[in-house]
């Protein structure tokens, strides 16, 4: 077991060194030929580089790892993309436009490490290698004179699709770094980044395109107006998740009504919420699933504040099944006064059913919770015990795939926990 755990963990290990050393060596190789050759078009690139600086320096911190620097993204694309300025050809090639980006990315993250959000290196390498894709993939074509006969409309097309596969060149990058780093299966997290693409992805490739092609005619003074569009965007995009932090902090304080209350045991619905996600990432659920799922193992014991008698250590899996049912109805429908998403309280209510019948967060939920009251206070073999407990009672109690998946998780946290197959 600990042998498949260290190969694990050095496969993982593995793809993001890779991926970090083809940055680094990028990176070395565009610094080391612009110190050669000089700079070209200085007030071009300084411009850009304050362009990019500013974009770094108004990025927030999403969700997990994630941070959204959409203005900095766009305007590295669209200097990858510039072959001309106010009509007059540009003359900077890929290493320098890898040399300004990184200098000026860097720049713009010093306040974010004073603060002690400084970016990681997986971020920088993400910039690096879609920037050099990019860069390395239409300066060359430009300089040879490849798009002069081409008139307006399939040159824009030709920036909108190579924008297009840039994009996707880094949702994979993002995705295999995000594998790396959490051990989660790949597909789902692919599916994720590509689902991120229809929303502020579409808008940063088509604001670096539209950037590329103004500043071509218009000369420089274009940058700060098309760039305004995104910036609005930008701000939305933060009261957005302002809303949504907010949304979350007040489920968790619902959620904690029960252990203040004595119902619960302190941070247990934390620990469900907490299992529950990885599990439902390993089965390949995403975005607004795993909301519901996260919202629904929060508030999951709900219900427990409509007894008169509290559930000894309010350990509802040793109940009989009917009195589960009882109390997952009393969840959904206090979950319902509350205002939450319906899918929520579906999913409450629901958590106490056949497991054939449940959807698949209701599966997850129910599962994780009876490995979280039968483990706990079990000393050091419970979880192996209650995890054969939940095996045992795959028959009719909890989904086979769930408790795999759990299993699959759990073993992953470096566990001494059995693995099937």
């Amino acid at each position: 077991m600990t042998a498949r755990l260290t190969a694990r963990l050095t496969a993982r290990l593995t793809a993001r060194r890779l991926i970090h050393g083809a940055a680094a060596l990028l990176a070395a190789v565009a610094f080391g030929a612009t110190l050669w050759s000089g700079v070209d078009d200085g007030g071009t690139a300084l411009a850009f580089g304050v362009l990019i600086a500013v974009g770094e320096l108004t990025r927030w911190q999403g969700d997990g790892s994630r941070r959204a620097a959409p203005l900095g993204t766009a305007g590295s694309l669209s200097y990858a993309l510039l072959g001309a300025d106010a009509g007059h050809p540009a003359e900077h090639g890929a290493g320098q436009i890898l040399t300004v980006v990184l200098v000026a990315s860097l720049l713009g993250g010093v306040p974010h490490i004073w603060r002690g959000s400084s970016p990681t290196l997986d971020h920088l390498a993400r910039r690096v290698l879609t920037v050099g894709f990019a860069a390395v993939c239409f300066q060359p074509l430009y300089s040879r004179g490849v798009f002069e006969h081409w008139d307006g409309s399939a040159y824009a097309l030709c920036l909108v699709a190579l924008l297009v596969l840039t994009a996707l060149c880094d949702a994979v990058l993002a995705a295999a770094l995000a594998r790396s780093r959490t051990g989660w299966p790949f597909g789902p997290l692919l599916r994720e980044e590509l689902r991120g693409l229809l929303g502020i992805g579409s808008a940063v490739c088509a604001t670096g395109a539209v950037m590329a092609l103004a500043v071509a005619v218009a000369g420089l003074w274009a940058l700060p107006v098309f760039c305004l569009p995104l910036l609005l965007t930008q701000l939305s995009l933060r009261r957005y998740a302002a809303v949504r932090a907010t949304y979350r902090q007040t489920i968790t304080s619902l959620a904690r009504a029960t252990e203040i209350a004595g119902y619960t045991p302190a941070g247990h619905a934390r620990r469900v919420a907490a299992l529950s996600l990885a599990v439902g990432r390993d089965l390949g659920l995403t975005g607004t699933e795993l909301t519901v799922l996260e919202h629904a193992a929060l508030m999951h014991d709900i219900g427990q504040l409509s007894l008169v008698d509290p559930v000894p250590a309010g350990a509802t899996a040793q109940l009989p099944g009917a009195e589960q049912r009882r109390i997952a109805l009393l969840g959904g429908a206090v979950v319902r006064q509350t205002g939450v998403a319906s899918a929520v309280a579906v999913v409450v209510e629901r958590q106490a059913d056949p497991y054939r019948d449940q959807p698949v967060a209701a599966r997850i939920v129910r599962a994780v919770n009876a490995y979280e009251e039968k483990s706990r206070d079990a000393g050091v073999e419970g979880p192996l015990r209650a995890l054969e407990e939940l095996r045992l009672a795959t028959a009719g109690d909890y989904a086979p795939e769930v408790v795999e998946s759990l299993a699959r998780v759990l073993s992953r946290d470096c566990l001494t926990l059995p693995v099937a197959g």
